[in-house]
């Protein structure tokens, strides 16, 4: 069967750029004006800016949101031997920026309704060697932060957000990125806050990490070709650092765009039978970077979605314990069953701010329609 002529996209970044389109490339040109490419005042305009968003005193801009929790793991003296906390549902660079740190990643199971780490699990899994805990404010919604910072005070770990996907989100009124030692983000183009290109930074109120993540993007180094340890290529480009700027102004309107998106899904969806909708925790503002449906035939409710021309993804099928990559941990299936249950089950809609309540009901009556075709029941 021919796929059907898209009706609704999974995101639409046209959309979402063409009204500032000339204001970014404006910026653009005055980055081309003084070729400041590599890091530089665009960069440090951005950080300074970016900081203050999060209500943080330093914001460290670097290439990629991989480069952000690598680096903070390394600015912070994670390293062989060590082990870091931190959930199987995410994506796979939380693992891999501990691995590249040189320590261990060690799961621990989400909540089944905010599916972010469930803290009551965490005592249980530190060890001597566990030095730190990597919360995944997952899909836009914070984890669950008091109790797990009250862990760390009282065994001495540092905590670091994975904010990748929560620009804007707040915990008991407080910014993502601001709770924790150091708190990293991902400027993936699709992101809330999304980059035209790559881009990451870590955000932080420690003026020695801020320092040691400087010299960690730098090479390594304070002062040109003065190297006081082993870092990386990890810079910020000028143009993302303007693109930024500029589409860091419009955060807060897209984020309630999306909540806008949530709130019409979650009202027309509402008693659906064979679909739980996403929870907003009552500590939190939840900014749905993804909005993630759970259904049962997941796959086949995908494909007869795609048929209608509806584009609708999943955030993530396989957890990060039962990946190739990662089988030499000894992790099995059933170690972690409410992560494992979700990556069967998570469908995630369209979902971006300029989503129109008409493109919303397309939606819900393609899924709807597919649920009642595949269970033959009907709402």
């Amino acid at each position: 069967m021919h796929s059907a002529k898209i009706q609704v996209p999974f995101l639409d970044l046209k959309a979402h750029h063409d009204p500032i389109r000339a204001e970014i490339m404006s910026a653009m040109n005055e980055v081309i004006d003084v070729n400041a490419f590599a890091g530089g005042p665009f960069v440090a305009k951005f950080e300074e800016a970016y900081a203050q968003y999060c209500d943080t005193k330093f914001c460290v801009g670097v290439g990629n949101g991989t480069d952000s929790l690598w680096f903070s793991l390394l600015a912070l003296g994670i390293g062989p031997g060590d082990e870091v906390i931190t959930p199987p549902m995410t994506f796979m660079a939380t693992a891999e920026a501990i691995t590249y740190a040189g320590a261990k990643p060690v799961f621990v199971d989400i909540d089944s309704k905010t599916y972010t780490i469930d803290a009551k699990t965490i005592e249980a899994a530190i060890t001597p060697r566990t030095k730190a805990i990597l919360p995944v404010h997952l899909f836009g919604q914070s984890a669950d932060m008091d109790p797990i910072l009250a862990l760390a005070k009282k065994y001495k770990l540092v905590v670091i957000e994975d904010a990748a996907q929560a620009q804007g989100t707040l915990y008991k009124g407080r910014k993502a990125g601001s709770l924790g030692h150091a708190g990293s983000f991902s400027f993936y183009p699709g992101k809330n806050l999304g980059a035209w290109g790559e881009a990451g930074a870590v955000t932080t109120n420690d003026p020695a990490l801020r320092e040691a993540l400087q010299m960690f993007r730098e090479h390594g180094q304070k002062k040109k070709y003065y190297h006081d340890v082993v870092g990386w290529n990890g810079r910020m480009d000028g143009l993302q650092g303007a693109v930024l700027s500029v589409k860091l102004k419009y955060l807060d309107q897209a984020n309630n765009g999306r909540r806008r998106a949530a709130a019409r899904y979650n009202q027309l969806l509402n008693g659906t039978p064979g679909v739980i909708l996403p929870s907003e925790a009552d500590y939190g503002r939840h900014i749905y970077h993804v909005y993630a449906v759970r259904v049962s035939q997941r796959d086949a409710v995908l494909k007869q979605l795609a048929e209608r021309g509806i584009a609708a993804g999943i955030h993530y099928p396989v957890p990060v314990h039962l990946q190739n990559a990662y089988a030499n941990l000894g992790y099995k299936r059933g170690d972690f069953p409410i992560s494992e249950a979700c990556g069967e089950t998570f469908l995630s809609l369209p979902m971006y701010p300029e989503l129109t309540d008409q493109q919303i009901d397309i939606v819900v009556a393609g899924l709807k329609s597919s649920l009642a075709t595949l269970t033959g029941v009907t709402a």
